[in-house]
């Protein structure tokens, strides 16, 4: 017998990859990716779309995709992004995250990892 699903806690969760490396390797922390979590946080809360039910947007440390970088990735969808700039962050914000629709021309190409 399988145990009844819950809802979710949020209907979107959002990871940012904040990644520094040291050794010289690729990393989302040489592309503004920190600049990038905090415009993301700043509009999913001037939306009103933070909060349980809602969306939570989070820092991660390495999702293992350095070659796409940086990268965001959601959930429950599992929609990996990567993104260049405000601009960017903004139509994820209103398109996937507002509205449901996936971004495609963000869409981080499936066969990069690190």
């Amino acid at each position: 017998m399988t145990a009844p699903s819950s809802p979710q806690y949020y209907e979107h969760h959002v990871f940012f990859c904040l990644n520094q490396r040291t050794n010289g390797e690729a990393c989302c922390a040489d592309h503004n990716a920190q600049a990038a979590f905090d415009r993301c946080k700043k509009q999913v809360k001037a939306q009103g779309l933070a909060g349980p039910g809602k969306v939570r947007v989070n820092k991660a440390g390495c999702l293992d995709r350095c070659q796409g970088g940086p990268i965001a990735v959601v959930y429950p969808e599992g929609t990996w992004y990567t993104y260049v700039d405000e601009a960017d962050i903004d139509e994820i914000v209103e398109s996937h995250l507002k509205n449901g629709k996936v971004v495609e021309r963000l869409l981080t190409p499936p066969h990069l990892g690190r």
